[in-house]
């Protein structure tokens, strides 16, 4: 029987980032080092399968520090932890390494020194998320009041309306950001925002690819898990941009054929922290299927690097 043609329009960059890349490599590099098992606080990054392959290497997985032996290494993850957990690491005379993703650093650096200088923060991010944890959790109780959505920014209630700086979760959807930062500077004229975007170049790298593929795709696919704040936002940036079925999924066993029927061209991408084996699993999933042409869509090259922490480095 003949497999009817389908064109995959494959976004380019995809897939993992600087930061994913170190987060992934501190643990095995760590594992290298210091033999199994090591403890990571938190899913290192948001994919099943980079975890349970970790996992199956040595590494175990906890959500609190006090779930940790004292006598072997911690790993926090790259979403951020609150200042309270290094420190309560150190106070236990535990070996921690931090595997914050650098930009996300960048984020509690700017905090800090805006609450050095008297201000108030407002963070743009999600409730719940790791991230924005981690980021509230760098200043005292109170000092940094979060904000979802411009309905929030209406309603928020600050201390001194003159004295007031932001920051965003760097996982972000570039466009409800740049909304929400408008109605901030609208209501607090006086704000004070980064130096420089705090949304991560990879988040803006994959929705801007996803912008350019959408309008060319009768459907899309994130390769991604339902966790992962960007590899959701892709979809929903996908959708906005076009699309007129655009969907998460985190193998090829998730993915609804039914939905699919009757398409001739389809745009996968894959969020930060999803591995490219996991891009060629449903890609051949389609090869199974249909007659596959693949034509890249290719809207930035990325050739960004983070190096490991010293600690893992240096050499015993």
């Amino acid at each position: 029987m003949t497999k009817p043609p389908l064109t995959i329009h494959l976004a380019a960059p995809r897939g993992f980032c600087a930061g994913v890349d170190r987060a992934i490599k501190i643990v095995e590099m760590a594992l290298e080092k210091w033999g199994a098992p090591v403890f990571v606080r938190h899913e290192i990054v948001h994919n099943k399968y980079v975890v349970d392959d970790l996992r199956a290497k040595g590494a175990v997985f906890v959500e609190e520090l006090e779930d940790c032996p004292l006598d072997r290494p911690v790993i926090f993850s790259a979403h951020g932890v609150p200042k309270s957990v290094p420190a309560a690491a150190q106070a236990r005379q535990m070996l921690f390494v931090d595997a914050t993703c650098p930009l996300v650093s960048k984020v509690h650096i700017e905090a800090a020194r805006h609450h050095e200088n008297g201000l108030q923060m407002i963070m743009i991010g999600h409730e719940g998320h790791p991230e924005t944890i981690g980021t509230m959790g760098q200043l005292p109780e109170g000092e940094v009041l979060l904000v979802e959505t411009v309905e929030d920014v209406r309603h928020v209630d600050v201390r001194d309306p003159a004295r007031l700086a932001f920051v965003t979760q760097t996982t972000l959807s570039v466009d409800d950001t740049a909304d929400i930062v408008a109605a901030l500077k609208a209501r607090f004229p006086a704000i004070v925002g980064p130096h420089k975007e705090d949304i991560c170049y990879a988040t803006t790298n994959r929705q801007e690819a996803v912008k350019a593929m959408a309008p060319l795709c009768d459907a899309m696919l994130v390769v991604g898990a339902p966790n992962s704040s960007n590899s959701k936002r892709l979809v929903e940036v996908g959708a906005r941009a076009g699309c007129g079925y655009a969907q998460l999924v985190q193998r090829a066993t998730d993915i609804d054929w039914r939905a699919l029927e009757g398409i001739a061209s389809l745009g996968i991408t894959a969020g930060a922290s999803a591995p490219e084996v996991l891009v060629n699993e449903v890609i051949d999933a389609f090869r199974d299927r249909f007659d596959v042409t693949i034509k890249p869509v290719i809207t930035a090259e990325e050739n960004v690097e983070f190096k490991v922490p010293r600690v893992l480095r240096e050499t015993v």
